[in-house]
């Protein structure tokens, strides 16, 4: 617990000891609520007893205490805090190096602790300020208008990376110290994304992604049975953090978790099977246990190489006419939907019926049919109209006849229990197809399949997100910025006094105000 850093009394004397014989190395902070049993944070103290004695010969201003604040560090999991890859590696980094990093860790010396100011109190924030910048707002803006340049000049990473974009932005404004927005807030996203460095940019992270992506294909391709799953892992994750170590606006630990994540999710589960079994792809059957206890073949798959995954790469034809044939089902499916709402009221054609079903509907229209009250529909109109064409229009509306209604529904009916059929048919027929595919793979088309399109596929697709996120920040901040300052205060009055001269005036006609 944190109090050991800094309680009096007896605890404060052995604390001041430690610290003088320099048996303290280092202390680290982490969240709270990460134990169970107890919501309140707590603190590695880091001791080194073995190199004590050496650092009486370092001099003054090199003695101290590494302090490291990684409470800010960590993901929620349910009612408790978790620390992540990330933060895990980003700690042992960070300490291990003795590096100085803003806000979360730097190197106290001795003399600055025993301070009278101090007195060898240890509290954290005594000596790390981890308290997040402060958005402020800016009075005068406010009241006169613009942007001040002091929130424009904090996004000086962007402005590094992108040189000529701030002038796309801004203009000068009429007073010193503040800008003005060159475009309109709906330009802005526009505007960047649209930046030939804003592209060049993006396209650099994206050579970046694949050199990595070469790279670890070669290695990931190497791996052979008997490999050792963490090695791997470690192998490909700590090429990441040097592939993206001082890239601009890119945090490295954020791109290093989304390769921790698939890691944790999908690929080392795969490692172990590789370690095990080598490359092979071997489908099962999924079995599933009902509530009677009776097993139920629920299909099969391949943990290695899904079925998915196979599919979309050797059998993109098949797949395609099956994934048509599911959207024309659902435009039908809508389509009945809208006739069911618009004759399913209380006076609607569809009301009498106790189940809307084909038997139903085949009888109603005999019944119509065989009806001699005089009636200008003919029994000849009641065959069922021609196939319809994608995107179905059935001109109902112009039709209030309740037979061509009941017919179009009609058909309907029939057109969605043909194409269901025929999707059965031809997923039954492709899943044949590919489970004589997996006899055939070779080892290499496994490797191809599952290092390439899946693994760093769905690696490649997560980090571009965090690139996603990176780019979206700039365009929030200035939108944010412009919608803060837009309106300045005397215009807001006046736009107020105006809307209520409005108010009154109608007030006035409709005789409240004399």
């Amino acid at each position: 617990p944190h109090g050991v850093l800094f309680r009096g009394g007896a605890e404060g004397a052995i604390r001041k000891s430690l610290i003088e014989k320099g048996y303290i190395k280092g202390i680290i902070g982490l969240p709270a609520n990460l134990f169970y049993g107890t919501g309140i944070p707590a603190c590695i103290i880091v001791l080194d007893i073995e190199n004590a004695a050496a650092k009486k010969d370092l001099a003054d201003e090199e003695k101290g205490i590494f302090i490291l604040d990684a409470s800010k560090g960590f993901i929620k999991d349910g009612n408790k805090n978790r620390l992540r890859d990330q933060d895990i590696h980003k700690i042992t980094d960070v300490f291990n190096r003795q590096t100085a990093v803003p806000k979360y860790s730097r190197f106290v010396t001795l003399a600055e602790i025993g301070d009278p100011k101090n007195d060898y109190n240890l509290n954290i924030p005594r000596y790390i300020d981890g308290q997040e910048t402060e958005d402020i707002q800016d009075i005068e803006a406010h009241l006169s208008g613009g942007i001040p340049d002091a929130d424009i000049d904090a996004l000086q990473p962007y402005w590094e990376v992108y040189p000529n974009l701030k002038k796309e932005l801004f203009n000068p404004g009429k007073r010193a110290g503040y800008s003005e927005l060159k475009i309109t807030k709906e330009e802005i996203k526009h505007t960047i994304f649209d930046h030939p460095e804003f592209t060049h940019f993006t396209e650099e992270m994206a050579a970046v992604f694949d050199k990595w992506k070469i790279q670890t294909a070669t290695y990931l391709k190497s791996l052979s049975r008997g490999i050792a799953p963490k090695q791997a892992i470690h192998t490909i994750s700590e090429d990441v953090l040097q592939t993206y170590n001082g890239k601009a606006l890119t945090d490295k630990y954020d791109v290093y978790q989304h390769v921790m994540n698939y890691w944790n999710e999908t690929m080392q589960d795969d490692c172990y099977l590789i370690a095990v079994d080598g490359w092979k792809a071997e489908p099962y059957r999924i079995m599933v246990k009902n509530k009677a206890g009776k097993e139920i073949d629920k299909g099969w798959d391949c943990d290695l190489v899904p079925k998915a995954l196979l599919i979309d790469f050797h059998f993109n034809k098949e797949i395609t006419s099956i994934r048509d044939t599911e959207a024309l089902i659902e435009n039908y499916l809508t389509v009945k939907a809208e006739l069911e709402e618009e004759h399913g009221g209380e006076e609607g054609l569809f009301t009498s019926f106790d189940k809307l079903n084909k038997a139903t509907i085949q009888k109603r229209l005999k019944d119509i049919a065989e009806d001699k009250t005089p009636t200008s529909i003919q029994k000849e109109t009641l065959s069922v109209a021609a196939e319809p064409t994608a995107p179905y229009n059935t001109g109902i509306k112009e039709k209030e006849d309740e037979v061509f209604v009941l017919n179009d529904y009609l058909r309907l009916i029939e057109n969605i229990s043909n194409l269901t059929a025929a999707l059965k048919e031809d997923a039954t027929k492709l899943d044949k197809l590919v489970l004589e595919r997996y006899k055939t793979l070779t080892e290499d088309e496994i490797k191809e399949l599952v290092v390439n399109n899946k693994w760093l596929r769905s690696i490649g697709l997560s980090v571009q997100t965090e690139m996603d996120r990176i780019n979206q920040r700039l365009t929030q901040r200035i939108k944010e910025l412009a919608e803060r300052y837009e309106t300045p205060m005397p215009m807001q009055t006046e736009e107020v006094a105006a809307l209520e001269n409005k108010v009154n005036a109608h007030l006035q006609k409709m005789g409240f105000i004399f």
